[in-house]
C-alpha cells in the first residue's frame, strides 16, 4: 500500500516516525488516514518535517520510500494545467449562482413584508368595522 507520509519526532521516545497522512485506495484515488503512524527502522538519512511516499507491505513494514517532492509538484501542475482553470471558472459560475440566489430571496422577503403589511392594514380596518359595529348596536339598543 502506498502512503504520504511525513517524519515528525516521537515526543516520548525522540526518535523520528512517519505520520501517515494519506494512503492510495487505487489509482489517484488518496485517502486521509486518521493519525496512523509508522516506525522507521534506518533514520539516519531522514529529517523531520520531509513528506514522503512509503510503501508499506501487509506486515505494516515499510517496503521503500522516496522523496514526495516530484510527485506533489506534478500534481500541482496537473491541476494548474486541467484542473485549475476549471475550479476558478466552478468558482465563478458558483459566485454567479449564490448572488442570483440571494437576490431571489431578497425579492421573496420584500413580497412577504408587502403581504405582512396588507394583512396588518385589513385587520386593523377589520378591528375598525367592529368597532363601529358594536357602537351601532349600542345605539340601537338604547
Amino acid at each position: 500500500m502506498l502512503y504520504l507520509a511525513q517524519v515528525v519526532e516521537n515526543n516520548i521516545s525522540q526518535k523520528l516516525e512517519l505520520h501517515l497522512l494519506a494512503k492510495e485506495e487505487s489509482s489517484n484515488q488518496w485517502f486521509f488516514c486518521n493519525e496512523e503512524y509508522a516506525l522507521i527502522a534506518d533514520d539516519n538519512k531522514l529529517c523531520k518535517w520531509l513528506l514522503l511516499l512509503v510503501e508499506i507491505n501487509e506486515k505494516g513494514e515499510i517496503v521503500r520510500y522516496r522523496h514526495a517532492k516530484d510527485w506533489v509538484l506534478n500534481i500541482i501542475r496537473d491541476f494548474i494545467n486541467n484542473g485549475g482553470g476549471k475550479s476558478s471558472d466552478f468558482l465563478l459560475e458558483e459566485q454567479v449562482r449564490i448572488e442570483k440566489w440571494r437576490q431571489e430571496l431578497t425579492l421573496e422577503s420584500q413580497d412577504l413584508t408587502r403581504l405582512k403589511l396588507e394583512m396588518e392594514t385589513r385587520r386593523e380596518e377589520l378591528q375598525q368595522l367592529e368597532h363601529n359595529l358594536s357602537l351601532e348596536r349600542k345605539k340601537l339598543n338604547d
